[in-house]
């Protein structure tokens, strides 16, 4: 089949913007990898591989790397069709020297990709040249409330303030010490926890932080955060419903310290307990936006980024993206990071939702050398949807939709989190 050159042009011209990717789990401490295990560990590949049928014998912690690596091979000849499997090639074809001719892995090249990634990745400048292949320029963190945000540096890793065990998890007491150890404020009332939660915003915001994030259950519903009953909640009912008033609370600061609040909607935790590990959640089909309506009209002035986890409520976050200028249709999450569904969800959101309030992509990454692939998947896709939509049928020429393609990648990351 010829190549469709329009499209050709588009990607080409698109891969040489420089990226700010809005959302990972990178370690800036340890942010690329040391082994193959780095990236076959990843849990797509785990879940693919046990999902296939792979024993969960070798993921467990004290197994041997590279037998561990040699099982994940094996079984890729089971999902060799996934666009995962496609990731893993494009890392392989960049970082480890395999032959561009070369589309197929099969268990027997599972040592000689191990020994190249021992030797490419222990080179000491492997993490800038990496920056360099991805034309990465700033990746955004998600950050534990009491996480150390001093030894990297916050202009290429920007911090960002991830609550879920603060709302979530309050009702233990090990959150709360850690709480009270990173602040130095015990929390006995509505107002000290208010000037504990403060101060994590001061901690963050003058370390570089750009945003807040938190993932949600699928039935969860805000509300405001009840000061005058927090004490007697906090006396005789415990900590346990407390989430919503706490979620309430941290918008509040989201407001006051002027900082964005990624929604991620949906994800229900521990659906198969047997599942290997990061692969247990799945989603929710009960999940609304309704349930957030309170929320975006209380706070105007806090912008929303918001991730879904179903193609199906796509078109719900592109009707609130359509008519609150504060909700943001936020990249690809989880399930719905598969070029179908990518395709089918970017075309409805460019064609209905203003351009400028269109955050493209993130990568989700836990090693930078996944951001290549991963948004090199997402341009190819954008720049079919771009050909199709825009450029084919004349509303838009090619040096214009180029730029429009820029402001999904980059130019929105920067305006709205004012990076």
């Amino acid at each position: 089949m010829p190549l469709d050159q329009l499209v050709q042009n588009l990607e080409s011209a698109l891969s040489k913007v420089p990226l700010i990717d809005p959302h990972s789990h990178i370690d800036p401490l340890k942010p690329v990898s040391k082994s193959l295990d780095d990236i076959l560990g990843y849990h797509y590949y785990t879940e693919l591989a046990h999902s296939a049928g792979m024993p969960q014998t070798l993921l467990a912690p004290e197994a041997d790397p590279r037998d561990r690596v040699r099982e994940i091979v094996k079984f890729m000849d089971r999902y060799d069709n996934t666009a995962q499997y496609a990731w893993f090639i494009d890392i392989a074809h960049t970082f480890l020297g395999l032959p561009e001719s070369e589309t197929r892995v099969s268990a027997s090249d599972a040592d000689k990709l191990f020994d190249a990634a021992q030797k490419t990745f222990a080179q000491p400048d492997w993490e800038k040249q990496v920056f360099e292949k991805t034309r990465l320029e700033k990746i955004f963190l998600t950050n534990e409330f009491d996480d150390p945000l001093t030894g990297f540096d916050t202009a290429k890793y920007v911090p960002c303030l991830r609550t879920d065990t603060l709302v979530f998890h309050f009702d233990k007491p090990e959150t709360r010490r850690r709480l009270e150890a990173t602040t130095g404020i015990h929390v006995h009332d509505a107002a000290s926890l208010r000037r504990a939660m403060a101060k994590v915003f001061l901690r963050f915001t003058q370390n570089g932080a750009k945003a807040c994030a938190i993932s949600l259950p699928p039935t969860f519903h805000p509300a405001p955060f009840d000061d005058e009953h927090f004490y007697e909640q906090m006396q005789f009912h415990g900590y346990h419903d407390l989430a919503s008033g706490i979620f309430w609370l941290i918008a509040e600061l989201c407001r006051d310290f002027r900082l964005p609040f990624d929604l991620m909607i949906g994800v229900n935790r521990k659906v198969y307990p047997k599942g290997v590990y990061q692969g247990q959640d799945l989603f929710d089909q009960r999940t609304s936006l309704i349930q957030y309506r309170d929320l975006f009209n209380a706070f105007p002035e806090v912008t929303f980024p918001v991730s879904v986890l179903t193609s199906p409520q796509n078109q719900e976050l592109m009707a609130y993206s359509w008519i609150f200028p504060n909700v943001l249709p936020n990249g690809h999450w989880w399930y719905s990071n598969t070029p179908p569904f990518i395709r089918k969800d970017l075309t409805e959101r460019v064609t209905a939702v203003p351009k400028t309030k269109l955050i493209g992509y993130y990568s989700d990454a836990y090693k930078l050398e996944f951001v290549k692939p991963k948004y090199g998947m997402y341009r190819r896709i954008l720049a079919g949807v771009l050909a199709d939509e825009f450029v084919r049928p004349g509303a838009l020429s090619e040096t214009d939709a180029v730029a429009l393609g820029t402001r999904l990648l980059r130019d929105n990351v920067r305006e709205v989190f004012k990076v």
